[in-house]
């Protein structure tokens, strides 16, 4: 059985959401020999990316209820499968490598693991990250950086989507602590992505995270603004979760950098927009860009480059002098994100062709 197993494992995770893409050097299946013993693998195949109950997957497993619910809660614990109680039945399901099994390790990553999965991302899942980065998040605007008089959607109002929300759950960022592990951290927040629902009911039931408040929510997206993090929502009108994403850190933007029209290929309506006779030419545009998308021209003016711009809004925020302002695309070129996740990871699927 041994490495079979675990390449079937892999396969079957390279399904979803990003993906998690075979390598030359091997790298997947040493991460999956790290989180997962062969009994796990086991189980892990057996389950389904939509919910089931103890009952359905035990009966899969030729197990009883009780033998099989220890089993399935044990690996929920360590992050192997996500769970969700409702009333007195808990119900399990596969999860994906991103978001799931790496980020489930946010309170147990390690120096091996964090390394594991640089080279993986360095081999493979990068590009993975490239060619789906608006399908997995979308970019929404500073909200000061938008014009009052502009009709912006409730998707892309983070006090709308955070207000929306019975349960708000903030955790560590898995891409800055595993620099963090590595001690190749940018020092931007750690304490900076949100889970909501049955998800931040997941990461609470587990210890992953604490639960907030809309008014500290707000606060914490207010604070990571003005460190320069890109506030990221899961690309569906109601989503699962937020992050607050750092250019350094955060493998979808730091795919993104390396992308040569980042523009094309995240889910964003709005782009900046420099006056000249009012900037006086201090760079602080430059430095809150996570996309290289400002350059100063040779008169010493900010210039934006529109197929880096994601219209974050972040060089807005940032201008002393008001020079740059946020402006809506044009309609034909607005992009709306699916209605829920289960169509956000659908979409997914059948752009990355594997549905």
């Amino acid at each position: 059985m041994g490495q079979d197993i675990y390449r079937e494992v892999q396969k079957m995770i390279d399904k979803f959401s990003m993906g998690f893409p075979e390598t030359d050097s091997g790298v997947e299946i040493k991460i999956l020999k790290k989180l997962f013993s062969e009994e796990d693998a086991q189980v892990f195949l057996k389950l389904s990316p939509m919910l089931e109950d103890v009952a359905t997957i035990a009966g899969k497993l030729g197990q009883s209820e009780e033998q099989a619910g220890d089993k399935l809660a044990d690996m929920a614990a360590r992050g192997l499968a996500f769970s969700l109680r409702k009333g007195d039945k808990y119900y399990y399901a596969a999860v994906p490598f991103v978001h799931g099994l790496f980020e489930f390790q946010v309170k147990r990553l390690d120096k091996e693991l964090a390394d594991m999965v640089g080279q993986l991302m360095a081999e493979k899942m990068a590009v993975n990250m490239q060619e789906n980065a608006g399908g997995f998040l979308r970019t929404i605007p500073v909200q000061e950086a938008v014009d009052s008089t502009l009709n912006v959607a409730a998707y892309e109002d983070v006090e709308n989507i955070l207000r929306s929300k019975d349960l708000i759950v903030v955790t560590d960022c898995i891409c800055r602590k595993r620099a963090e592990v590595v001690s190749e951290s940018c020092g931007k927040p750690l304490e900076a992505c949100f889970m909501f629902g049955s998800m931040g009911q997941f990461y609470l039931d587990h210890d992953m995270g604490r639960k907030v408040d809309v008014d500290e929510a707000l606060q914490i997206v207010k604070d990571c603004q003005a460190e320069g993090l890109v506030t990221q929502p899961a690309s569906a009108q109601n989503p699962a979760g937020m992050c607050n994403c750092c250019g350094d850190c955060c493998g979808v933007l730091l795919a993104l950098r390396f992308h040569p029209k980042p523009a094309e290929a995240v889910l964003s309506n709005y782009y900046a927009r420099v006056d000249r006779e009012e900037c006086n030419g201090c760079e602080e545009c430059i430095e809150r860009c996570q996309m290289d998308a400002i350059i100063m021209s040779g008169a010493g003016k900010a210039e934006i480059n529109l197929d880096r711009c994601i219209g974050c809004g972040l060089c807005v925020s940032g201008c002393s002098t008001g020079a740059i302002s946020l402006i809506a695309k044009d309609e034909k070129e607005l992009k709306v994100p699916a209605k829920n996740s289960m169509e956000q990871m659908l979409n997914m699927a059948k752009n990355r062709g594997v549905l």
